[in-house]
């Protein structure tokens, strides 16, 4: 077995890695650019070694600085993780000349796999079902609109060395094939430095089902099943889950079989993941083979027990698998939530800056997991993805895991940035989702003019008004306690209170019973009880008797609540300062309508106008690239261009002035 190896990667996954190496007795070198000094992965590491600039393609891409690495703290082994290097041919062959082992398939496994034109012919000779298409390499737009239309639409457009949703596009009609053709061709140079792009066939109400398969050096194969991944936003998975609740036993074993002789077909050695896009008739057609580890993987993990790093390691060691196809069975069930630095209300815009608060949910053993490659008090890069966490939850039923992923979003605190834990909930309360009856295109479905507000709707408001005026009330209760120490002096506290949320008055009663309050709004009674105090973010405790979890915090006169993704700020105030509050002159918010505003902080890669020139609704004003993704800023109407006012190369910060119009 390895006594040190290094893992060529950063953030979450490089935590992973180290946190079962560690518990193998193998000690854990990490890499690293001058932006992640500071990082949890390098914290944790036995050694770090700084390898450049904080752009990737000048510190975590250099083969040359991963090697030079290796060979000064005497790594015997690279894990590379996902993304980055990990699917790179000449990298895992430099390894294997330089005498590093490569945690991962062996060269020629990766070039195969690893190029989705040869990856599908490969399939097709292996007895692997194919979706119709054109797999040879595309000159131009003009000729990919041509395939296009041959194939007839709708079609996908996807980078060869692609993967994660970066270089795919889904086009209806030549222009859009022209467009895609051209941004998925530059998304796949900059991510991948590859910028060769194959078109094929898009199969309608579809379900993306990707099989993980494993393999050692003595030619023993076997699939560990499904996940369903057909949650995603913009081709890139937002929520997983395993098994999956459309696929059948029979379906199952055709596609792990499939899955097994691909892999078979490329002497493939180490954890892999073989993808199929599944019909609405369960037919199923083979996508890619990702030739890493995945970053949904640990819901596989938790419906097996296996620990899939760690069978990589000792695979990657010359050891045998410990376990053959008919020894692994499925236990409960698991589900994946993506937590991203991303605003959900804009767009889901990337969102950069420090954590002022960082409090994941209480990890339990076999119940919730967090994956996470940050800290309270750490930074969010514009240089990298946006992952801030993975939440994992298992349960012995589908029903029971979605119970606790909400119960672990609810005491998800995050704070100094904008987190996308409130589109997970609301995907927790959605009753198609529920049903388990969806396909990828899902998202696009429920929300088709985007997630906003609207979206997140609590089921009792009362509740949440309720919550206000016990925080509120605890708080007086608090001062009196400490001011009012002249007998006969005390402060009178009132029952009777106001509060105001989103524009609405609720009055609520409120009257202490032991360990708390019991707050009468309307028709309602709820009989809050815990012992919640100032400073905490995580409310505990009990409603009427059951269980109940939520964030309620004071921020100076107001309360903010969280609960199932909801989030309000709460005035609780007497009803004659709320007749006094709604006398007091409303202050207009001014006009931005004339301004291009940069929705995000981040690069500005493009202008696309110039001073004095008139603009159609819909053209392209400017592109933004933050997170590794480019964002193209339209005009949402006619209008001319008064001052161009950012340059190209500039780095942007939220709502900086990029054009001004006339």
């Amino acid at each position: 077995m390895f006594k040190k190896i290094l893992i060529a990667n950063r953030g979450e996954i490089a935590c992973r890695v180290m946190k079962t190496a560690k518990k193998m007795g193998i000690k854990t070198v990490a890499v690293y650019s001058e932006a992640d000094k500071d990082s949890m992965h390098v914290m944790m590491a036995d050694e770090a070694v700084c390898i450049g600039p904080p752009p990737s393609k000048e510190s975590y891409l250099v083969i040359d600085k991963i090697i030079d690495a290796c060979k000064r703290t005497g790594a015997e082994a690279v894990h590379p993780g996902y993304g980055f290097l990990s699917e790179n041919e000449e990298f895992s062959r430099r390894l294997e000349e330089s005498g590093i082992v490569f945690i991962g398939p062996k060269h020629y496994s990766v070039a195969a796999m690893g190029d989705k034109i040869a990856s599908k012919k490969l399939a097709m000779e292996a007895g692997v079902n194919t979706i119709p298409g054109y797999n040879a390499e595309i000159a131009d737009a003009a000729q990919a609109v041509s395939i296009a239309s041959g194939i007839g639409y709708p079609v996908m457009i996807k980078a060869s060395a692609g993967g994660g949703g970066k270089g795919l596009r889904v086009a209806f009609n030549d222009k859009e094939a022209a467009e895609g053709f051209d941004a998925c061709r530059n998304e796949a140079r900059n991510s991948f430095g590859d910028d060769r792009v194959f078109i094929e066939k898009f199969v309608e109400g579809p379900h993306h089902i990707e099989i993980q398969v494993i393999a050692d050096s003595f030619g023993n194969t076997a699939y560990l099943f499904e996940r369903e991944c057909s949650i995603q936003r913009r081709h890139q998975k937002v929520l997983e889950e395993a098994p999956s609740p459309f696929i059948d036993e029979k379906i199952r074993k055709a596609m792990g079989e499939q899955a097994v002789a691909l892999a078979k077909a490329v002497k493939y050695q180490s954890a892999g993941t073989v993808e199929f896009v599944v019909g609405s008739d369960k037919s199923f057609y083979f996508l890619e083979m990702n030739t890493r580890l995945q970053v949904e993987h640990p819901v596989t993990e938790m419906i097996t027990g296996l620990d899939l790093v760690e069978l990589m390691i000792r695979v990657a060691a010359g050891e045998k698998l410990p376990f053959a196809q008919e020894d692994l069975k499925i236990n409960g069930w698991a589900i994946e939530c993506r937590i991203n630095a991303e605003d959900p209300f804009r767009g889901f815009l990337p969102s950069v800056g420090r954590l002022v608060k960082y409090r994941p949910p209480e990890v339990t053993e076999g119940q919730v997991r967090v994956d996470t490659g940050v800290f309270e008090g750490g930074e969010i890069s514009m240089y990298y993805d946006s992952m801030i966490a993975k939440l994992i939850c298992h349960g012995g039923t589908r029903d029971q895991a979605v119970s606790r992923v909400r119960d672990a979003l609810n005491a998800f605190v995050i704070r100094g940035i904008d987190s996308n834990i409130p589109f997970q909930a609301a995907l927790m309360q959605n009753q198609r989702f529920l049903s388990g009856v969806f396909t990828t295109s899902f998202i696009a479905e429920e929300f088709p003019n985007g997630f906003d507000e609207s979206c997140v709707v609590h089921q009792d408001p009362g509740l949440l008004a309720a919550l206000a005026a016990f925080g509120r009330r605890r708080y007086i209760d608090r001062a009196v306690q400490i001011s009012d120490q002249m007998p006969g002096h005390q402060r009178k506290v009132g029952k009777d209170w106001v509060v105001q949320m989103e524009g609405k008055d609720y009055p609520v009663s409120l009257e202490p019973i032991p360990g708390g309050y019991s707050a009468t709004h309307g028709g309602d009674t709820y009989d809050l009880v815990s012992n919640w105090m100032f400073g905490e973010l995580v409310f505990r405790g009990t409603c009427n008797g059951s269980p109940i979890c939520l964030q309620l915090e004071r921020i100076g006169l107001l309360y903010r609540v969280v609960h199932f993704g909801k989030q309000v700020k709460a005035t609780v105030m007497t009803a004659n300062a709320a007749r006094m509050l709604a006398l007091m002159p409303k202050k207009v918010p001014p006009d931005l309508s004339k301004f291009l505003l940069s929705p995000m902080p981040g690069l500005l890669r493009e202008v696309a106008v110039a001073n004095g020139q008139d603009v159609a609704a819909g053209e392209k004003l400017a592109v933004i690239e933050a997170m590794k993704m480019e964002n193209v800023l339209k005009a949402e109407r006619d209008c001319k261009v008064k001052k161009v006012v950012a340059s190209p190369g500039e780095s942007l910060s939220v709502d900086q002035v990029i054009i001004e119009f006339e």
